[in-house]
């Protein structure tokens, strides 16, 4: 009676276990939360403890694509609403970088603000990350591995699983960022006039 009870719970488990997820052959452009893949090509995914290790002794840029948070729709719009993003100490906050879109603007702006911040060495090691179950990081990580940078990595787990052992900070959007996210939204309200 035990070894069907223990087998009848296991094969419970493995159903209610999510399915593994593929890698999408380009940018994943669909709802942003939810399973991701377990690997990224051309990247090397982090566990907490490796993402320590390699903080301490590589000093790699470290990458948040968090999203800014948004004042929920049920909140009285007299309220004030000042939300805190928190975040891996040593981060750069870049909300907004992690759509899949095509947008070949917005791919040249990333593309010049991590040049930017790496000092245009593609040989920097790089940490992209953002929530669990988020696309977002994959999506920026897959960016940079196109772009030839040569040791990127993904920690999965994101500021989340960053706080389970470590501190986190308040963190504010990188300014120069933000300039060149308008400039890319501006440009594409401004193709869509002339239409």
């Amino acid at each position: 009676m035990r070894t069907v009870f223990l087998l009848t719970a296991a094969l419970f488990l493995a159903a209610a276990a999510p399915a593994p997820v593929p890698e999408p052959s380009g940018l994943w452009q669909g709802a942003m939360h939810g399973n991701t893949p377990a690997t990224l090509k051309g990247a090397t995914v982090l566990t907490t403890d490796a993402f320590a290790k390699l903080k301490e002794q590589k000093h790699p840029l470290l990458l948040d694509v968090g999203e800014i948070p948004r004042k929920p729709k049920t909140t009285d719009a007299s309220l004030p609403w000042m939300p805190t993003h928190r975040t891996i100490p040593g981060a750069v906050w870049l909300a907004g970088a992690s759509s899949g879109t095509s947008n070949p603007a917005f791919a040249t702006a990333l593309k010049s603000r991590v040049a930017d911040l790496t000092q245009k060495n593609l040989a920097h090691p790089i940490v992209v990350f953002c929530h669990p179950h988020c696309w977002g990081s994959w999506n920026v990580g897959k960016r940079l591995v196109g772009y030839g940078y040569q040791h990127v990595y993904w920690y999965p787990k994101g500021v989340q699983g960053w706080q389970n052992g470590h501190d986190t900070v308040v963190a504010k959007p990188d300014s120069a960022w933000q300039k060149a996210l308008a400039q890319v939204k501006l440009k594409k309200s401004t193709l869509s006039d002339k239409n």
